[in-house]
């Protein structure tokens, strides 16, 4: 655990009030977690799954599950909040983001080159891709300048054309929980933490709340070739999620997204700091339009869980003049927004952090272990 980091300083300033999702490493395996008015209540009796307690959310009340007692003083690590659904991300939705995109592409990955070309293409499109929306006549009409100027980029061309960029960040089961080790690879020179806001979605294709994510990106690889993209996103413990997902009511919408302001903090362990901030107004696609482009063509019959990008692509130099940021083992990432809470990691490589052992297999064993796996059936033969 990062220092004196408690559960508390992870939840939301508002957590007794909400109802949350999430799920907790039990003696007997891992439970999905429903919290109401600050009470946490273990509902893998009645949906041993977090896929399949989506599902289940109109049907139940946190109350028919086992009471555990107030959140902040159960003695229980807090896991990924998902575990069945599929873990999608959507890229360069954010006119900084397709910035820096492009910048990496054009300085093959080398961070010592990024300086001198961030400068040159903000100079000549850094307004005119704020402006645009993607997908319109006048975002039509910049790609044929900038393809005139030289200028065209396969980031741009998903920043403002009509089809957003979403991949697949982490296989199922394979996002680590707040205050777990999140890796790099031990490979790479130029990285860094992606702050970003998630949704969960349940099979029918709506969004049912949201959390905190850490899409770890690794800006040497991409920046040498997009198709290294699999290498740069999906490594192990390159995903975090969490510390809980803030479910939908009158209370907490979708506009509470739209409009969350995503602060990042970054602590060395030679005394770097770095801060910064991602404002979700500033997004060029609505959240709900890129639940949509996800869905277009594709189904997730257990729901799944969508990055919606981010603003924040941190340039501060580090140890080099002109090199910016990279990580270092023994970083403390903190990503945070006052309703969704704080999602608190310490930095390793991915060959020293903990090996992903516990896949489906081991899931399905543990279910029928503990006598789970017949409500989990009720899904299957609704």
């Amino acid at each position: 655990m990062p220092g004196d980091t408690a559960l508390l300083d992870c939840l939301p300033h508002d957590w007794r009030t909400g109802l949350f999702l999430g799920r907790i490493q039990t003696n007997d395996g891992p439970s999905p977690i429903l919290v109401s008015q600050g009470i946490a209540y273990d509902m893998s009796a009645i949906a041993p799954t977090s896929a399949q307690l989506v599902e289940k959310l109109p049907l139940i009340a946190a109350t028919d599950g086992t009471k555990l007692g107030d959140l902040d003083a159960i003695d229980l690590p807090l896991l990924s909040p998902v575990d069945l659904q599929c873990v999608k991300a959507c890229g360069v939705t954010f006119a900084l983001s397709a910035l820096e995109r492009v910048i990496e592409e054009r300085a093959r990955g080398d961070a010592g080159a990024a300086a001198e070309i961030r400068g040159r293409l903000e100079e000549r499109v850094g307004g005119s891709i704020r402006a645009v929306v993607p997908g319109t006549e006048e975002a039509a009409a910049l790609k044929a300048a900038l393809i005139e100027d030289g200028l065209w980029s396969q980031y741009l061309e998903v920043a403002i054309g009509p089809d957003a960029e979403v991949f697949t960040k982490a296989p199922v089961l394979a996002t680590v929980g707040p205050l777990a080790e999140i890796g790099i690879r031990s490979d790479s020179t130029w990285n860094n933490p992606e702050p970003e806001v998630v949704l969960l979605v349940n099979a029918d294709g709506q969004a049912v709340g949201a959390t905190l994510g850490n899409d770890v990106n690794l800006r040497d690889f991409e920046g040498r070739s997009a198709l290294l993209l699999g290498k740069a996103k999906d490594n192990n413990a390159s995903c975090s999620l969490g510390p809980l997902v803030r479910l939908f009511d009158g209370d907490f919408t979708i506009d509470d997204v739209r409009n969350a302001e995503v602060g990042l903090t970054i602590e060395g362990p030679e005394g770097y700091i770095l801060e910064g901030t991602s404002r979700m107004d500033q997004i060029s696609r609505d959240p709900l339009e890129l639940v949509r482009q996800t869905l277009s063509e594709h189904q997730y019959p257990d729901g799944f869980a969508l990055f919606l990008g981010t603003l924040f692509a941190p340039v501060q130099d580090r140890d080099e003049e002109g090199r910016g940021f990279t990580h270092k083992v023994g970083d403390i990432v903190a990503i945070s927004t006052p309703r969704l809470g704080k999602l608190i990691n310490p930095v390793v490589t991915s060959k020293d952090a903990a090996p992903w052992s516990f896949g489906l297999s081991a899931l399905f064993a543990n279910l029928a272990q503990r006598g789970l796996l017949a409500s989990l059936n009720e899904k299957v033969t609704a």
